[in-house]
């Protein structure tokens, strides 16, 4: 087994120009995540999601993107959750996209919104039965006695909801990470990557190259 240090590879799938990025963030995003999508590449929409609790202690963890528009990144969840509770506390969060693939990183800094109940409502209605009963059954984040807890709620939830029809859950539903900073990082070789960062500025956005 090769050690921990000896682990490394060299970039060299592209560049990443300015020309390349433009000046609009969202426009680079949506052309890097359809080149993702076509590499046919597990998740994707995989984003691992930042927050910080109001202790002053960071988590992380992976979520999916769901929703993208020129306001920001909508992904969904339980609002009891350890990361629900931490966004109330503290809105600032950061996002991070890794598509080694194409040896491309997309980092987004910025806050936390609620989603509108008719936006968390129409993405509901379109996750799978089991999904939408899942959100019923787990008190996302609380210490339960043993899985068997789970499934004896959803096997309720199925008798419950004969009709495969149940409401959303009003303590489920989207959050949209409204962002501030969004850096585009592209290996390359010699570790001397290509980085972009936009920052947010009124009604614009500042481009600059950061150093590897």
């Amino acid at each position: 087994m090769n050690s921990l240090a000896d682990l490394r590879k060299e970039y060299s799938a592209g560049g990443l120009s300015e020309a390349d990025a433009g000046t609009d963030p969202f426009a680079l995003f949506h052309h890097w995540f359809a080149q993702a999508v076509n590499a046919e590449m597990t998740d994707p929409n995989a984003m691992i999601l930042a927050t910080v609790g109001a202790d002053g202690q960071p988590s992380a963890r992976a979520v999916l993107l769901k929703a993208l528009d020129d306001r920001g990144f909508t992904f969904f969840t339980n609002y009891d959750s350890r990361k629900g509770a931490e966004m109330e506390a503290n809105p600032k969060v950061a996002l991070v996209f890794l598509w080694h693939p194409l040896e491309r990183q997309v980092r987004v800094e910025g806050t936390v919104e609620v989603v509108t109940p008719a936006e968390s409502d129409e993405y509901y209605v379109k996750r799978p039965l089991g999904s939408r009963l899942g959100a019923w059954a787990s008190p996302q984040s609380a210490v339960i006695a043993g899985r068997e807890v789970l499934e004896k709620a959803h096997a309720e939830l199925m008798l419950k909801f004969p009709d495969g029809n149940p409401p959303r859950p009003p303590n489920w539903g989207g959050y949209r990470v409204l962002p501030a900073v969004i850096e585009y990082w592209q290996g390359r070789p010699s570790r001397l990557h290509d980085r972009i960062r936009f920052t947010r500025t009124v009604g614009n956005w500042k481009r600059e190259r950061l150093a590897p």
